[in-house]
């Protein structure tokens, strides 16, 4: 059993002090007898996935004291990938772990007895996944909703179709008018971008996990449903403090494994690959990129949604959601996993009641792709591996040959797209934006966008040790292991020097002599120089490669 350990004692002189400073916060010392319930909220004024979660931890409050626990909140920062695009990227990742930590410390130093996690978006989520397995009490996740989809009459858009229209402008295939009516009403309202990014992939993860009731992140965020299943998790986590369960009774091995093969079957997001890694290691699992591409590469990919296809989160819910996708590929997953309801998942899939819309959740006879949504790639300029989203890339690219275009950074790269020609059929190589080189292994989120706008994502790849947004689509390689700043082969990289990337052998290959890599290796590189203070600085020092999960704490 899990004891309830923040229980204290009024009568206990020991304990005057606690009860002092808890009364002097509008506490009872009745209310300190019951089950200390944390409300981990990541609410936010600038954050549209996360300012709805200020309401929906009232109707969690509510919830927890309906069930005789005692609800007590704080929170941590939650910083949206969109607005931190370019600098401001750099400091994205290492939040992931800065929040990890902060809720384990002040979880531990309160003694807390059980944990709602109000988390929506790309780093929180992890971060707070990690913090939950380290700490192994009750724990629940709830995410804020989706964003509305913006309809002008003759199509819908979400947040993607906003970053590819800045290709599009700048290719002048749209007017400033309408590019300036797309900046003000696509991102259409508070919710996570209505997109199968790294925030949406994550938070369907969790409820594919068990830990998450299903719609948390489906669901619309100002759906009436959203404030009666904030109560609902409210009144479940003191029912599953009083039942002495542990987050590790929920959240095992099993748990994991159906939740990578649940994110390869959506298309689910590359960063996925790095944060899943993480989280199992804080667990003391050891996960290699070998290891989750032998688990995603097991199912088919059975649903895509934007910008892989014209389906948004809305149509994803309405199609039938989670539910559906676990329906479709049951006979893969580790049925005797138990969830938070207090049931094995067998159970709940023998007993759910929704349809299928199989226009938009393929049946298992009718894949989209087999094989998974990854490709784990290998060869000389990725040694320790590489990835790209397979299931987003155009048939006609799944083979590319080119030459070689060298950039030392983002920003290089992006000034390129603006300014200068791409020529079709080259390979735009963007180095010195690994978990070290970076700091903070930057996404190149706009750049990719910029190419599928520009029309060029059928002609033109990209790689780098960086990250792309888990909504890319189009021959961008990521994670590429060892990274540049470590004298990976990416820094040997020179302008002109053709590049072969193989997705149906799994294969990158920077196609020159190994007498001419050894001679480059021996004349050496030189890295940026980044003058870095403060958390970057300690975080290049610590950080792990992306192979790892890139985990500095």
């Amino acid at each position: 059993m899990v004891s309830e350990r923040s229980r204290r004692n009024p009568d206990d002189v020991t304990e005057a002090y606690f009860c002092g400073l808890m009364n002097s916060v509008g506490y009872r010392n009745v209310d300190l007898a019951k089950p200390q319930i944390a409300i981990v909220n990541s609410w936010t004024d600038v954050n549209p996935g996360h300012k709805p979660l200020l309401a929906l931890a009232q109707s969690v409050r509510e919830g927890i004291w309906a069930a005789g626990g005692c609800p007590a909140e704080f929170s941590v920062p939650a910083p949206c990938d969109g607005m931190a695009q370019g600098a401001g990227m750099h400091s994205i990742l290492p939040q992931r772990d800065l929040i990890a930590g902060s809720v384990e410390c002040m979880v531990n130093a309160h003694s807390f007895d059980g944990l709602v996690m109000l988390a929506s978006c790309d780093k929180i989520v992890p971060g707070m996944l990690m913090a939950a397995v380290r700490l192994d009490l009750p724990a629940i996740f709830l995410s804020a909703g989706s964003m509305s989809p913006y309809a002008d009459g003759r199509s819908i858009y979400v947040t993607p179709d906003l970053k590819e229209a800045i290709g599009k402008y700048n290719g002048g295939h749209i007017t400033k008018d309408v590019f300036d009516v797309w900046k003000k009403n696509i991102c259409f309202s508070q919710g996570t971008c209505s997109m199968m990014g790294t925030a949406n992939t994550m938070g369907t993860m969790l409820e594919a996990a068990g830990v998450a009731p299903f719609g948390s992140a489906t669901m619309l965020c100002h759906d009436a449903g959203k404030f009666r299943q904030a109560r609902e998790i409210g009144e479940r986590i003191v029912g599953i403090v009083r039942e002495g369960r542990r987050f590790s009774d929920f959240f095992d091995a099993r748990a994991v494994e159906n939740a990578i093969k649940y994110v390869s079957a959506i298309g689910g997001s590359t960063n996925a690959v790095l944060h899943i890694i993480a989280v199992c290691r804080a667990m003391g699992v050891k996960m290699t990129l070998g290891d989750f591409d032998a688990i995603q590469s097991s199912v088919p990919v059975i649903a895509k949604f934007k910008p892989a296809s014209e389906y948004n989160m809305s149509d994803y819910h309405m199609a039938g959601g989670v539910p559906a996708v676990l329906l479709t590929i049951r006979d893969f997953l580790r049925q005797d996993v138990m969830t938070i309801e207090g049931r094995p998942l067998r159970e709940i899939l023998d007993s759910v009641d929704v349809k299928v819309n199989r226009d938009v959740i393929h049946d298992l006879s009718d894949p989209l792709c087999e094989g998974g949504c990854f490709s784990i790639l290998s060869g000389n300029l990725a040694p320790g591996g590489a990835l790209v989203k397979r299931s987003a890339v155009e048939p006609s690219m799944m083979y590319h040959k080119g030459p070689a275009v060298t950039f030392n950074s983002e920003d290089e790269v992006r000034e390129h797209l603006l300014n200068k020609r791409v020529e079709p059929g080259s390979v735009l190589v963007v180095r010195y934006e690994g978990p070290k080189g970076g700091p903070g292994m930057r996404e190149l989120s706009i750049p990719a966008a910029m190419l599928v706008g520009m029309g060029l994502h059928t002609s033109v790849a990209m790689i780098t040790d960086g990250r792309f947004s888990g909504a890319t689509r189009g021959p961008c390689v990521g994670h590429i292991v060892p990274e540049a700043y470590d004298g990976g082969p990416l820094a040997f990289v020179e302008d002109g020097d053709i590049i072969e990337i193989d997705l149906s052998r799994s294969t990158i290959s920077l196609l020159i002599s190994d007498a001419e890599m050894d001679a480059r290796v021996k004349r050496g590189h030189k890295p940026p120089e980044r003058h870095l203070r403060g958390i970057l600085r300690s975080y290049r020092d610590g950080v792990r490669g992306a192979e790892e999960g890139a985990l500095w704490l």
